[in-house]
C-alpha cells in the first residue's frame, strides 16, 4: 500500500483502520464495489461503510467515482444506498426480473415438516434416498453449533465434516479439497462459511430449517 496499488479489496472495519491510521488515501479512487451490500450493511457495517464513503465522494461532484453495488436481494434501503452514492442516472441489472426465484428446471424442491428433535435423523434418512451412499450431499445450517452437532450425529451414516467460521482458513481448504475429491460424502455448512462454494456434481443440497 505505501508503494502504491492499483486495487484493494477489504472489509469495512479494516479499510476505516487504515484510514483513521493515516495509511491509505482514498481521494484519488476512481472506482468502488460493495460486494454482498445487502448482508454487510444488514449487519450493521452500514456506518462503516458511509465513513468510508465520505472520504471518497463530495456532493453532487460529477468526477465522484464509479460505484457498483452487488446484492443477491434488493430491499429498499439497498436503492437507498444506491441513490445516495450513485449517480442520477445509475443502471439496475436485476438478473431475475419478476419471477419470485430463479432456479434450474432439472432441480426438484422438497419441503419436509419435522419436529426440531427428530431433524437430525429425518435428514439422515433424506441422504439416504437422495444421495445413497455415492452421492455427495450439503447440508446448510443457521448457526456454528448446530453445524458441529449435525456433522456428529449417528443418524447421519455417511462420512461427514463440518465447514463454519470457526475453523482455521488451513482446515477450511484441506476439508473442502476431500469434498471435492469425494474422501467424504456429507459437508455440513453454515450459509455464512458457504458463501461463493464452487463443488461440481453434488447430488442433494439440505437446508437445515428455512432461512430466517
Amino acid at each position: 500500500m505505501r508503494n502504491g496499488i492499483d486495487i484493494l479489496v477489504g472489509t469495512p472495519g479494516r479499510i476505516k483502520d487504515h484510514l483513521q491510521n493515516g495509511k491509505l488515501d482514498l481521494t484519488k479512487v476512481k472506482h468502488v464495489v460493495l460486494d454482498e451490500v445487502d448482508q454487510m450493511l444488514d449487519m450493521g457495517f452500514a456506518e462503516q461503510v458511509e465513513d468510508i464513503l465520505r472520504v471518497a465522494y463530495k456532493k453532487d461532484s460529477e468526477d465522484n467515482p464509479q460505484t457498483l453495488l452487488f446484492s443477491a436481494t434488493c430491499p429498499h434501503w439497498v436503492y437507498d444506498v444506491a441513490k445516495k452514492y450513485m449517480k442520477s442516472r445509475y443502471e439496475q441489472v436485476d438478473l431475475i426480473g419478476k419471477r419470485t426465484q430463479k432456479a434450474a428446471t432439472t432441480v426438484e424442491h422438497l419441503a419436509i415438516e419435522c419436529h426440531w428433535s427428530q431433524r437430525a435423523a429425518v435428514i439422515g434418512d433424506v441422504i439416504q434416498v437422495y444421495s445413497g451412499s455415492h452421492g455427495r450431499t450439503i447440508v446448510f445450517c443457521e448457526t456454528k453449533k448446530e453445524a458441529n452437532e449435525l456433522a456428529l450425529n449417528t443418524s447421519i451414516k455417511q462420512d461427514c465434516q463440518s465447514l463454519h467460521g470457526d475453523i482455521p482458513q488451513k482446515q477450511r481448504e484441506i476439508t473442502l479439497k476431500g469434498f471435492r475429491n469425494g474422501t467424504f460424502k456429507v459437508l455440513v455448512a453454515t450459509n455464512v462459511a458457504a458463501r461463493g462454494l464452487d463443488i461440481p456434481e453434488v447430488d442433494l443440497v439440505v437446508q437445515s430449517s428455512p432461512p430466517k
